[in-house]
């Protein structure tokens, strides 16, 4: 069974629920084809920030004048190249641009893709969210109020890029003066790349994945984790959101939980959301009963 198929098949994880979440039953989870079966909304720009394909970055402009708070969205699809891409996150884009967000929904080199994994996956974030600070001159974007939105291996990522500022100085990925977020919200996130290689169900291909990402630890990169996984970047230092749907077969439950227990022990505060009878793909779907929590919760953190 391939990686893609892999990514559709329901299985039921055991979760704790928040008490103030309540929702009647549901249908059974969607996959990623559900969505993209439905008319993509397309972005005010198109920009790139690089010169490779995937070096872009669809920005979205709410209607008024700014200057606008900025959610940074980056998508998932298990860090590789042969899955969809920013593709996944035109949906939930569209909602918060008409909720006054200007939206950047980034793309990125993934495993598979010519430069992909270490340290080039992490540098094209890198680069995409400091893209920011030539961006606002022009379009009105308030740098004082980003969010980066991230699901599933871009939920990794999306916590990576707010703990740049703890990178060691001597990684390859250490650059002065990153541009700071606000905060995030991490959906299905893969937050401890260890224990995910450890512990993760094969969804994602497993643990090669995890070493095509970050490679094999070498003379030159002693300690593979160090620079690439925000397990090992604690504390983050800003607020963040851990949303997980009960029934999600991908990223379930128990990393958040596990990964939330390191976080406040090195002192950070997050909050966990958990979302009953959803999978993991209506995390990222504006027509969920999911979504309605999650916009509250960037509504919350962005303003």
């Amino acid at each position: 069974m391939t990686v893609a198929r892999l990514w559709l098949v329901p299985v039921l994880a055991s979760v704790i629920f928040l008490p103030t979440l309540a929702f009647p039953t549901a249908a059974a989870p969607i996959g990623y084809t559900d969505l993209l079966a439905r008319p993509r909304p397309a972005p005010t720009k198109i920009i790139p920030y690089g010169p490779a394909a995937q070096q872009r970055g669809e920005l979205f402009l709410p209607k008024g004048k700014g200057p606008h708070p900025v959610i940074v969205l980056i998508h998932g699809g298990c860090w590789l190249a042969e899955l969809p891409g920013p593709e996944l996150m035109d949906y939930v884009a569209a909602d918060l641009q008409a909720r006054g967000f200007a939206v950047w929904n980034i793309g990125y080199r993934r495993v598979g893709d010519p430069g992909g994994g270490y340290p080039g996956t992490f540098r094209d974030v890198a680069d995409a969210f400091d893209a920011l600070l030539n961006l606002a001159r022009t379009n009105e974007l308030n740098l004082k109020h980003v969010v980066a939105v991230g699901h599933s291996a871009g939920g990794h990522l999306a916590l990576w890029g707010a703990a740049r500022a703890h990178l060691p100085k001597t990684s390859p990925l250490y650059r002065t003066n990153p541009l700071s977020v606000r905060a995030v919200v991490s959906l299905a996130g893969i937050a401890d790349l260890d224990d995910y290689r450890t512990n993760g169900p094969s969804a994602c291909g497993g643990p090669v994945t995890i070493d095509r990402l970050v490679s094999p630890a070498n003379a030159a990169h002693h300690d593979a984790y160090a620079d690439t996984s925000p397990a090992r970047l604690l504390p983050i230092g800003v607020p963040y959101v851990l949303v997980s749907g009960a029934l999600d077969p991908i990223v379930p439950r128990g990393f958040a939980e596990r990964f939330a227990t390191e976080a406040r022990v090195a002192g950070d505060a997050p909050r966990e959301l958990a979302i009953p009878d959803v999978g993991h793909f209506e995390l990222i779907d504006p027509r969920s009963r999911a979504w309605k929590s999650i916009a509250a919760e960037i509504e919350r953190l962005a303003r």
